[in-house]
């Protein structure tokens, strides 16, 4: 069995996107997942699963498209994937509060082209991740 981080897309606490974390925990268990736990009130949830990681997505979005009316991005990833989107953080030398990773379905070689920088914005691209260091802070 493998061990399973999942993101999704869109869930909070209120309004558009609400779902309880016990109904998500709940659907993880229907699925034959194995030790799920879930998050904060987040959308993040980990476990273990035999299934690959494109099984896991499309089985998770097809759910809550059906449970909540619209597509929820589901981004998967395994324990020793977080791992390395750790160690292969370019900036883990700055201050963490002032570093952001957006994990992506696939790699995103062709996206950094298109991407603006802010001031004193710094972007770096991973296998399937984007890092970005906020060097006045993000607000």
């Amino acid at each position: 069995m493998t061990i399973f981080t999942v993101f999704l897309r869109a869930i909070n606490v209120g309004g558009t996107g609400k779902l309880p974390m016990a109904d998500l925990k709940s659907m993880c268990i229907e699925f034959g997942f194995d030790e799920v736990t879930t998050y904060i009130q987040s959308g993040n949830v980990v476990f273990n699963s035999e299934l690959s990681q494109l099984e896991i997505k499309e089985k998770l979005e097809a759910r809550l498209g059906q449970c909540l009316g619209k597509h929820i991005g589901v981004l998967v990833r395994t324990a020793a994937e977080l791992k390395e989107i750790l160690e292969n953080n370019p900036f883990k030398d700055e201050a963490p509060n002032r570093v952001n990773v957006i994990l992506l379905d696939a790699s995103p070689q062709n996206t950094l082209a298109n991407i603006k920088h802010q001031k004193d914005e710094v972007i770096a691209i991973g296998r399937r991740e984007i890092y970005v260091h906020y060097g006045d802070g993000m607000g």
